[in-house]
């Protein structure tokens, strides 16, 4: 999904998100070769919460960094391909579904493609004509944000991905010709051919996968239509579109962005592609605020998080996107004339 920023200030920061889906097996690696993810959260700037929970949103240069510092802290340069080869296709939740249940490898692919916003705002999967010419290939290329120059660790992590993926879809080996990478090794060159299980390119332009045309086509079994439309239904109401109530957009933004700090006006209207005065007023012309809409989803992610989980109320706090827990105390008080933890205790009474 690209985005043209109208009235864009011209110190506005790039800020791109990706779901923090895939820290979890990053965790696990690291614990695995004796190394502490908590501490390389912290250097990186990543929210440890990010650790623990698959649903925040975080920015891509935070991802990027800890793979790095994590990568030279072990001494470990394949990091990013140890913790692809953890992770599988589960960890896209909704869109895994959709995937799996395409009739074919190419309505997979511009699924993936079409609701890659989901998990990361700013990249896409692109097929295009091999650039080396080869008859009967293609290229399948990982763009990353406008202006951005991905890092190898990251980079590794998600080509990798992309090619177990693709493995699954369709029960195995598919004839992967090449792979591009756009860095120079970190790891040993025939660790990257052992991972991907054929010859890998370096400081190559784009980060591709080098793919027979013929794959396109194949089928995809134990397809279930209806599983597949519904994991669909989801999807698209993760980002409404234009012709979409302003609140209804705001709402949509804010509920994947709840809790990583990204929940201000401005970080809004740059996912929507609007000037902050511009959101404000078509709210304001629906009667309805930024403020009351944040407050409602708060809301309503307290009480649940509150009378469906144990999680500590500290951590309730920090995912609703609060300060502190007193801020949360407050809300709460004034929401529902009783603390957090009341509120809890009497659900937990019925």
């Amino acid at each position: 999904m690209n985005l043209t920023l109208r009235d864009k200030p011209d110190n506005l920061p790039r800020v791109s998100l990706v779901r923090s889906a895939g820290l979890q097996r990053f965790r696990e690696t690291v614990e695995g070769l004796g190394g502490d993810p908590v501490s390389f959260a912290w250097q990186a700037g990543l929210p440890v919460d990010a650790l623990d929970s698959p649903e925040l949103l975080i920015e891509d240069t935070a991802l990027a960094a800890v793979l790095e510092i994590a990568a030279v802290g072990l001494r470990c340069p394949d990091l990013g391909l140890r913790v692809a080869a953890a992770q599988d296709l589960s960890m896209l939740g909704p869109l895994a579904v959709a995937i799996q249940h395409s009739p074919s490898v190419r309505d997979a692919l511009e699924c993936t493609s079409r609701y890659m916003f989901v998990h990361a705002r700013d990249q896409h999967i692109v097929l295009i004509d091999d650039p080396r010419g080869a008859p009967g290939v293609r290229g399948l290329r990982y763009v990353f944000g406008a202006g951005v120059r991905p890092l190898p660790q990251a980079t590794d992590m998600v080509v990798l991905f992309l090619h177990r993926a693709v493995t699954f879809l369709v029960g195995g080996g598919y004839g992967l010709r090449s792979v591009d990478l756009p860095h120079e090794p970190v790891a040993p060159r025939r660790r990257y051919e052992e991972a991907f299980g054929t010859t890998v390119r370096f400081g190559r332009p784009e980060a591709m996968l080098r793919v027979p045309a013929s794959l396109l086509a194949r089928p995809l079994e134990g397809v279930d239509a209806t599983l597949r439309g519904l994991a669909l239904a989801f999807l698209s109401r993760q980002a409404p579109g234009p012709g979409t109530p302003a609140a209804a957009r705001v709402r949509a933004v804010l509920a994947q962005a709840l809790g990583t700090g990204s929940t201000d006006l401005a970080g809004v209207a740059r996912a929507l592609a609007v000037h902050p005065r511009t959101l404000q007023r078509d709210l304001a012309a629906e009667g309805r605020s930024f403020a009351e809409i944040l407050d409602s989803l708060r809301r309503s992610r307290a009480r649940t998080y509150l009378t469906t989980t144990d999680m500590p109320v500290a951590q309730v706090s920090r995912l609703l996107g609060f300060a502190e827990q007193a801020v949360l105390t407050r809300c709460a008080r004034r929401w529902w004339g009783r603390s957090p933890s009341s509120v809890r205790r009497e659900a937990r009474q019925r």
